[in-house]
């Protein structure tokens, strides 16, 4: 049973500590409540699975933010057979923010790049909460050139509130570093696949999104702004959140009715945190198949595709 519960999650979670407390009490006075619980336990499922498929855009938003969630380096342990993480930008320093290397998925090879955020205090500090500085987009620019030099294709994991919006982040060019990713992935001659595993803000998920193909975990989002950031612009009130999740359209059926996402992948009922194995089972087969289907188009071809991917996005209205 996970430890945190979300406030929306408390009714399903109620049903759940019945059942336990129905097993525990059978336990202890030797009675036959195998019936009993069974039929709780299938009305627990059967509610658990409606209640996750008709979630909102802003449980959604609350459901990527799960502290038990998994990040970038929790995938990369279930789904690589060997993994070698680079380091450093080779202009200023390494970024804890962005974690990438080469690796291997089965017989692929690939350069896997994420956002990762910390667990608990001092790790969320030493990784900024997943907020990269100039020198993580440069880093992840570097391993993108690598693979371009290896022929190898680019897997980039999304999970940021944004890029770090620091001083010094700023003094060291943090909008000139994620537009220089954003012009070498562009003509970058190899396929490049973006996931979004959990939060995906502004120019910080651009920095190492634009891509081929985009796919989606289920109770993910991504937008220009964060709700919150949002409310406060439009509304003057950051607690309109949910108001701003909704006008902005940030779940991933929202961004597959904008072109911009290709395929969202089924989470266990309850959320990726509920069982990371099979999260990550779903997200290995989905990678691989996705890089399949990629990697038989030319060069030319495929860029081609990638720019009339994003000149395509959106609609003039009047």
């Amino acid at each position: 049973m996970t430890k945190y519960i979300l406030e929306f999650e408390k009714p399903l979670r109620d049903l759940e500590k019945q059942i336990e407390a129905k097993k525990l009490s059978a336990l202890e006075r030797g009675q036959d409540r195998s019936r009993e619980i069974a039929a709780l336990e299938k009305k627990l499922e059967a509610a658990s699975v409606d209640f996750y498929k008709h979630l909102s855009r802003w449980q959604r938003v609350q459901m990527a933010r799960h502290p038990e969630r998994p990040y970038t380096l929790d995938y990369i342990d279930r789904i690589t057979s060997s993994w070698l993480e680079l380091h450093g930008d080779r202009h200023f320093a390494d970024d804890p923010a962005i974690v990438g290397g080469l690796a291997t998925i089965d017989e692929t090879r690939l350069m896997l790049i994420g956002q990762q955020k910390g667990r608990g205090t001092r790790d969320n500090l030493k990784r900024r909460f997943g907020m990269p500085n100039p020198e993580g987009y440069r880093k992840a620019l570097r391993l993108m050139k690598l693979a371009a030099k290896f022929n190898i294709p680019v897997v980039t994991f999304i999970d940021t509130q944004g890029a770090y919006p620091g001083i010094g982040a700023e003094e060291r060019g943090q909008a000139e570093a994620i537009a220089q990713n954003l012009m070498a992935m562009s003509m970058l001659p190899v396929p490049i696949v973006s996931l979004v595993i959990g939060e995906g803000a502004s120019g910080g998920a651009l920095g190492i999104g634009l891509c081929d193909r985009m796919l989606m975990l289920e109770n993910t989002w991504f937008s220009v702004i964060s709700p919150e950031g949002s409310a406060s612009i439009l509304y003057r009130d950051a607690g309109m959140a949910k108001e701003a999740a909704d006008a902005m359209k940030v779940a991933p059926n929202d961004l597959v009715e904008m072109g911009l996402c290709d395929r969202i992948l089924a989470e266990p009922a309850g959320g990726a945190h509920r069982d990371a194995d099979a999260t990550a089972a779903t997200v290995k087969a989905a990678i691989l198949e996705t890089l399949a289907e990629l990697s038989s188009l030319p060069v030319e071809e495929l860029i081609k595709a990638r720019m009339k991917r994003y000149e395509t996005v959106g609609q003039w209205t009047e």
